[in-house]
């Protein structure tokens, strides 16, 4: 691997809302405060915080407005909140009111599978490019960020593989919106670094120089971080993770965690690539949730570095 000098990379941690929103057992609000807390004081400027979904579908995140009431306000950093819909949207907007911090971003998504999206969010690919349309002009119209994943660009759980012309086409109809960035999602660990080389290519010669791409992988069959530093490779300048590698999709059997955190920071300590997070800080803080979670999370890097 190449250690030659790179752009920066941008980590956006993920932990709080995809790292914990498969998790049974619930997590307290002040534990994710306390493990957003910890990242942000691990220098991650850029955090998904919590997710707008009806509690009855993911039990984990039904305290997101208390969670995102109880954000440190620090002008370095952005908090993302993730709309599945219209609706999202408006109870993001609604964290801003009254002088509030709130959410700095709406992070929506669309599902590049008809059967999936239907699972995810009731939304056929269609209708899922026409709601997120509406749902990133509205965002942006009121004051907010808005930036859209691509969900499940290389498998489906359902359907199997997914054709890359097919997300070549969703994300054409998202960037006619203008969101701040595009990201690609391998929602159950099944592509590899050949695919998200030749995809995320694709991406990279469609979108105007103001839409930036980030990446977001799991770690389902051991490939998630090859795929990571293909992405980087490819021109990605934003890749997700989640403390630990903790993580997984109600709506995906078997989907496994996110790509660790971090091992994603000592993949690019090692490869020369600046990213601003301190890996012993993120150990400590895996130490600390793991006493939390009552379990050992999945980073290799922090097992073996502990």
């Amino acid at each position: 691997m190449s250690t030659k000098s790179r752009s920066a990379i941008k980590i956006l941690e993920v932990g709080p809302r995809d790292g914990l929103q498969n998790e049974s057992e619930i997590i307290s609000t002040a534990d994710k405060l306390g493990l957003i807390t910890h990242m942000l004081d691990a220098g991650v400027t850029r955090m998904e915080v919590a997710s707008f979904v009806h509690p009855g579908r993911v039990p984990q995140m039904a305290d997101a407005e208390a969670v995102i009431a109880g954000l440190p306000d620090r002008d370095d950093v952005s908090y993302i909140g993730l709309c599945l819909n219209k609706r999202g949207v408006l109870r993001g907007l609604a964290t801003r009111e009254g002088n509030k911090r709130g959410i700095d971003e709406a992070g929506c998504v669309i599902v590049a599978s008809d059967t999936f999206g239907q699972k995810n969010q009731g939304q056929t690919i269609k209708e899922g490019i026409r709601e997120n349309r509406e749902m990133i002009r509205f965002a942006k119209a009121e004051g907010l960020k808005a930036q859209v994943t691509i969900s499940a660009a290389f498998g489906c759980p359902f359907e199997g593989a997914v054709d890359p012309e097919t997300v070549v086409h969703i994300a054409e109809e998202m960037a006619a919106e203008g969101p701040m960035e595009i990201a690609l999602a391998d929602t159950i660990g099944v592509g590899v670094p050949a695919q998200v080389s030749d995809l995320f290519g694709r991406l990279k010669e469609l979108l105007p120089d103001d839409i930036t791409m980030r990446a977001h992988f799991h770690d389902t069959r051991n490939t998630g971080i090859a795929n990571a530093w293909a992405a980087v490779e490819a021109g990605v300048q934003t890749l997700d993770s989640s403390l630990g590698g903790l993580g997984g999709c109600p709506f995906a059997p078997n989907a496994t965690g996110n790509i660790a955190t971090e091992d994603l920071i000592n993949l690019l300590n090692r490869s020369g690539v600046e990213h601003g997070v301190d890996l012993r800080k993120a150990i400590a803080t895996n130490q600390w949730f793991a006493g939390v979670m009552g379990r050992s999370l999945p980073s290799l890097v922090a097992r073996a570095e502990a």
